[in-house]
């Protein structure tokens, strides 16, 4: 790596806005928000809309727009069943 044309690398609290989770992570982002982590030291805090607390595809709440597919829908317009 070149020197000086990198940020700089840190750990970060991660907060998702909708849960409340909370996780420390690295990251490159700045912020002039902080927040007491468990450890005891100080972060800078990173709130974000969504985490893997909170996204449906890892709380199992997600949402099918189209519950049945085109075989069920031919055989219900043509009346079979399936047996």
């Amino acid at each position: 790596m070149k020197p000086g044309i990198h940020p700089d690398y840190h750990k970060v609290v991660f907060q998702d806005s909708a849960t409340g989770y909370k996780f420390i992570s690295g990251s490159t982002k700045n912020t002039e928000e902080t927040i007491k982590w468990e450890d005891g030291n100080t972060y800078p805090l990173i709130r974000v809309e969504i985490s893997c607390d909170s996204h449906p595809f890892y709380t199992g709440r997600q949402k099918f727009t189209q519950a049945d597919g085109r075989v069920d829908r031919f055989n219900k317009k043509y009346g079979f069943t399936n047996k």
